[in-house]
């Protein structure tokens, strides 16, 4: 068998995909420290017209004007809940295949297979390192996933997911494809 199958190009690649995204996060994240940067949506407030001058007659005993306090509009950025409805369906998205990758590599393994990947390679000893090696990956991911929400990069933040999920998907088909 090649040793640089299709399934660890996939992995390689998702990995120098993520790794080019959390470069281009921090490069962005400190030039946009320097200057203010254009919300997605704003919440729009309401503002009361501002307040006439007052006459003699609204002035204090002391001779100075009544401050009013006035509501300034708000500009603060709509932004998503981490745990919103789309988060949760690519996480679960992740679990699912990073399973079922599991028990397709389990069962190769079983049969007298080899893991190709080095990573998983030193976790393939036995089963319970095996399935601890899935459920970091998926934790991994859901960690970077929430590092890109807490730095405002929700499109990277979605694109994590769908990147382990498509080359977990690619694993289990090269799995089944090669038995």
């Amino acid at each position: 068998m090649d040793t640089f199958s299709s399934r660890n190009r996939l992995r390689w690649l998702g990995l120098a995909l993520l790794a080019v995204c959390t470069y281009q996060t921090f490069a962005v994240a400190q030039v946009s420290q320097s200057g203010p940067s254009a919300p997605d949506r704003v919440e729009m407030a309401s503002v009361a017209p501002p307040a006439p001058m007052p006459t003699s007659a609204e002035l204090s005993p002391a001779g100075g004007f009544a401050f009013v306090a006035a509501a300034t509009p708000s500009s603060k950025p709509f932004v998503h809940s981490f745990w919103d409805r789309e988060n949760r369906v690519l996480f679960a998205a992740t679990g699912t295949m990073a399973t079922a990758d599991f028990y397709v590599t389990h069962a190769n393994l079983a049969s007298g297979g080899r893991e190709l990947n080095p990573m998983t390679r030193l976790f393939a000893g036995s089963t319970p390192m095996l399935a601890s090696n899935f459920a970091l990956e998926t934790a991994g991911v859901i960690g970077v996933s929430y590092l890109f929400h807490r730095t405002g990069h929700h499109h990277l933040e979605r694109l994590t997911s769908i990147l382990n999920t498509s080359a977990s998907s690619g694993a289990v088909m090269y799995d089944l494809t090669h038995r």
